[in-house]
C-alpha cells in the first residue's frame, strides 16, 4: 500500500491556485479538466516530493473544482488538518503573512504552527528536526480563531 493524495474541494480555482502555489509554495504537477462533469483536477507536490510525485503520482494535494457549483463546503468534526514539514518554521510562517496570510497559531514553540486556506482548511507547519529556540516575536503572539 501507499500513500497516493488527499483531496479537498475549492470554491475559487484561481484563487486557491494563488494560495497554495504562489503563496505557500507548492507545485503544481498536472491539470485535469473534465468538461463532461463539469470539473477540474489539479494535482500539487510540496517542493521537496515534486520528483516523487512526478515519478509515482504521489504523495500529492488534489484540488476539485466543480464548475457550476454553489455548494458552501464545510468541514465536519472528523476532519482535521493538513500538515507539511518545513525547514524554518518562522521563516516560513513570516513568508505566509507577508503574502496576508494570517498565522492562527503562531510557533511559539519553535515547532508547530497552523493557517488556514481561503476555503477554511485548516494546516498544520511542522519544524524539520528539533525544535527552533523560542524567539520574539512568535513567542508572545497570540493565537487567532481556531485551526
Amino acid at each position: 500500500m501507499r500513500y497516493v493524495h488527499t483531496m479537498i474541494r475549492v470554491t475559487d480555482l484561481d484563487e486557491s491556485i494563488d494560495f497554495w502555489v504562489n503563496k505557500v509554495g507548492m507545485v503544481e504537477i498536472r491539470r485535469r479538466d473534465v468538461p463532461e462533469g463539469k470539473f477540474t483536477l489539479v494535482f500539487l507536490a510540496a517542493p521537496k516530493d515534486e520528483a516523487t510525485s512526478r515519478e509515482t503520482m504521489s504523495p500529492e494535494l488534489e484540488l476539485t473544482y466543480n464548475w457550476d457549483s454553489d455548494e458552501d463546503y464545510r468541514t465536519g468534526r472528523s476532519w482535521g488538518h493538513l500538515a507539511y514539514r518545513v525547514d524554518d518554521i518562522y521563516v516560513f510562517c513570516q513568508k505566509l503573512m507577508d503574502a496576508g496570510i494570517t498565522i492562527n497559531r503562531p510557533p511559539r514553540d519553535g515547532r508547530m504552527a497552523f493557517f488556514k486556506s481561503p476555503d477554511n482548511i485548516s494546516v498544520e507547519l511542522i519544524q524539520e528536526g528539533d525544535a527552533l529556540p523560542v524567539q520574539e516575536p512568535w513567542a508572545s503572539m497570540e493565537s487567532t480563531g481556531d485551526w
